[in-house]
């Protein structure tokens, strides 16, 4: 554990470097500027990292960061919390925001997208693995999922097409904050419905877990296939229509808070650590991931996590807000990450699939001794996340350029 440890201490130092706390009977007037909100997306992005980290096999067995194992959903939380937050402050300060809208803001992430496709083919070819013909032609089109994490530019660009067809049109600020959920309750449905993979496609019941059965092999039955195969496809996206509401009561909210902070800030952290750490349990038991345990889909399991998580979105974000009220920082390391927050995230896999079975799988690894490996494969994951994500920015604009998206 002391791995883990030195982890928590390098986090700690990420948000305490460069920290300013607004002082006694004072708060940040910018705490959700621009600056600010890079700053805890760049927070964000280094968390995701490190979840992607905690989610290999080494790190379970060891033990090794398990607190990030699930916290994945919450860091991913802030990214849609400030995108859904900085559409709607466009929107009221710029009345001609919508116009063009969509020609401005799809291919910042849709570009991303398919240049990510590009560089996994490239993996793909390298390594010599082999996919089927249509296999390639459904993940070069996008309908099937090449880079496994590349959901999230996925879901963004449908909620921003939403936020234009919705707030285009005249009608109730509320009414179109229950358009924009009746939108994200939809995509979670469809997960609770079709599990994490086609689970209701095979020919016997629990068709999956009897490797003798010929559908097991079949590309198009696994895991991470096919969009929306996998609870982290919704279970953060409530916190883009929380910053949207955020933003309408900003000051009513921000209001409320600055009254009797102290105690208000300790209350919503205890309700906020209470319903994570229930959520978790539940997670474990009956979790989302029935499927593997050969108890079939366990739709009804789905739902009840799907909708416990929704409250811990929104708690977990509002008290990162409440908090930044009172103290914020920023430094080089969180303002980098910020600015490369959707570079990395989208390469982070590809590093990870690079180089773990150089470093940290056996028989394979050029460090024997996991102790040494483990920390070695950390440094090196982030020096070449940092590395790619840099490239990728590169060919990604270069791309818009080529395109006519950038002037």
């Amino acid at each position: 554990m002391h791995l883990t440890y030195v982890i928590y201490i390098l986090c700690l130092l990420l948000i305490l470097c460069g920290g300013k706390c607004a002082g006694r009977g004072r708060f940040h007037e910018d705490y959700l500027s621009n600056d600010v909100i890079k700053y805890v997306r760049g927070i964000a992005a280094v968390g995701v990292i490190v979840h992607h980290i905690s989610l290999e096999e080494l790190f379970k067995q060891t033990g090794e960061l398990t607190v990030f194992q699930d916290a994945g959903y919450l860091f991913v939380a802030l990214f849609f919390f400030s995108s859904g937050y900085g559409l709607l402050k466009n929107l009221d300060t710029n009345k001609d925001y919508l116009n063009g809208f969509l020609r401005r803001r799809l291919p910042v992430v849709l570009v991303p997208y398919y240049v990510s496709v590009l560089f996994y083919a490239i993996y793909i070819i390298a390594v010599n693995e082999h996919l089927e013909p249509l296999q390639w032609v459904t993940n070069i089109i996008g309908i099937t999922m090449m880079n496994v994490d590349a959901w999230y530019p996925i879901v963004l660009a449908i909620l921003y097409a939403a936020f234009y067809l919705i707030f285009k049109r005249d009608g109730s600020r509320i009414r179109k904050f229950v358009y924009i959920y009746l939108i994200i309750l939809a995509m979670g449905i469809f997960f609770c419905l079709e599990g994490h993979f086609l689970w209701w496609a095979g020919s016997e019941p629990n068709w999956w877990m009897n490797p003798d059965n010929p559908e097991t092999e079949l590309w198009y039955m696994q895991d991470k296939v096919f969009w929306f195969t996998g609870e982290w496809w919704v279970n953060s996206q409530i916190a883009f229509l929380f910053g949207m509401i955020y933003e309408t009561y900003e000051e009513k909210i921000s209001g409320f808070f600055r009254k009797n902070y102290a105690v208000k800030n300790v209350l919503l952290f205890v309700v906020t650590a209470f319903w994570l750490y229930v959520t978790n349990i539940f997670l474990k038991d009956p979790g989302y991931w029935s499927e593997f345990a050969g108890n079939g889909p366990a739709i009804g399991a789905k739902f009840l996590l799907y909708f416990m998580q929704q409250p811990a979105t929104i708690l977990f974000t509002l008290y990162i807000v409440v908090f930044m009220m009172k103290y914020r920082a920023i430094n080089p390391v969180a303002r980098f990450f910020g600015k490369y927050s959707l570079e990395t995230y989208m390469m982070n896999r590809l590093v990870i699939l690079i180089l773990t079975p150089i470093l940290l799988e056996l028989p394979g690894r050029i460090i024997k001794d996991e102790r040494i490996a483990m920390p070695v494969y950390i440094i090196c994951v982030f020096a070449a996340t940092i590395l790619m994500a840099l490239v990728f920015r590169k060919v990604s604009d270069a791309v818009k350029k080529a395109l006519g998206f950038v002037h």
